[in-house]
């Protein structure tokens, strides 16, 4: 694969489903404005890049996913472009929902079907998780609290299902999206970094929540200008220290979880790209098993993390 086809193809993969909620359009793609001039193109043996550049073309609206209208046009001069507040990522979005409801599925269908007598391997296995959060909550977590466990199970295995979509195969997803007619499609929504902040960011407010619910709103100002230098004059160095400390805990966890799961969905981009299929599955399999790993752990690291966050706000002062 040349240079410039193996740059494509990881830009297409690294592609998010983005819609500009400014005009309800959507970003990178765009459609032809006649659609006998596109296939008469295409007909003349021209591929649809090429026929894109010589028919005339306008922006793909969120309306026209799914009818088949709908062709990426990457333009690689908004590269520089990382942040943009009017942009939705809808494939992060749609499968983090359509994951969260299917662990709520899994497990209500679990706890409806358990028995007293002999519990069938479903019953087993959720029953195995949930003694495992409810051991880790217990081990950390001290004091008594009736969202903490609740909250560490749906935090691990949210996130595991999340990370579990990186074994998928590389191109499943993004070709099926094409073939109905969406020109982007990212599979994995903790690869997002506005997934994993944005999850953070609850953490980060429920750090508050719990530190002013034990300490209240004046001891909690208290911890941080009068730690951990107990003097009035050492308030701007404390209030400095404790501050980059606080909001270090919502950005590393936020960043931990994203560029793991990045790095792990790039190196399968970059075995796909091996030029012979017998590589690649002499990489790709032994990665995958690895993976396993990486995806449990992260999520487990995820859910500990919390857990001891929580349980510092809830410390006495």
């Amino acid at each position: 694969m040349s240079g410039s086809s193996s740059q494509g193809y990881i830009s297409h993969h690294l592609h998010f489903l983005q819609v500009d909620l400014r005009d309800l359009s959507v970003v990178d793609s765009v459609k032809p404005v006649s659609s006998q001039e596109f296939d008469a193109c295409v007909s003349s043996g021209s591929t649809h890049e090429q026929c894109l550049t010589t028919v005339a073309v306008e922006k793909c609206k969120l309306f026209d996913l799914g009818s088949g209208v709908c062709y990426s046009s990457h333009n690689e001069s908004k590269e520089s472009q990382i942040v943009n507040p009017y942009t939705l990522n809808l494939d992060s979005l749609g499968i983090s929902i359509v994951l969260g409801f299917l662990f709520l599925w899994l497990f209500r269908r679990a706890v409806k079907k358990s028995t007293s007598g002999v519990p069938s391997k479903a019953q087993c296995f959720i029953e195995m998780i949930m003694e495992f959060v409810q051991g880790t909550v217990t081990s950390i977590f001290k004091r008594k609290s009736k969202l903490i466990a609740p909250l560490a199970l749906t935090v691990f295995m949210w996130i595991f299902f999340m990370n579990l979509m990186d074994l998928l195969p590389i191109d499943l997803i993004p070709e099926l999206a094409k073939k109905l007619g969406v020109p982007y499609f990212r599979v994995v929504p903790s690869a997002d970094v506005n997934v994993t902040l944005s999850m953070a960011f609850c953490i980060f407010l429920l750090i508050f929540a719990f530190s002013f619910k034990n300490i209240g709103i004046k001891g909690f100002t208290k911890s941080l200008t009068l730690h951990p230098f107990h003097h009035w004059a050492f308030i701007p160095v404390n209030l400095l220290l404790e501050g980059v400390s606080l909001l270090s805990k919502p950005i590393s966890l936020g960043l931990r979880l994203f560029g793991n799961m990045y790095a792990g969905e790039m190196i399968f981009i970059l075995i796909a790209l091996l030029p012979l299929w017998w590589i690649q599955w002499t990489l790709n399999v032994p990665w995958a098993l690895f993976h396993i790993l990486i995806v449990t752990l992260q999520a487990f690291i995820f859910m500990v993390l919390t857990i001891v966050y929580l349980s510092m706000a809830s410390e006495e002062d």
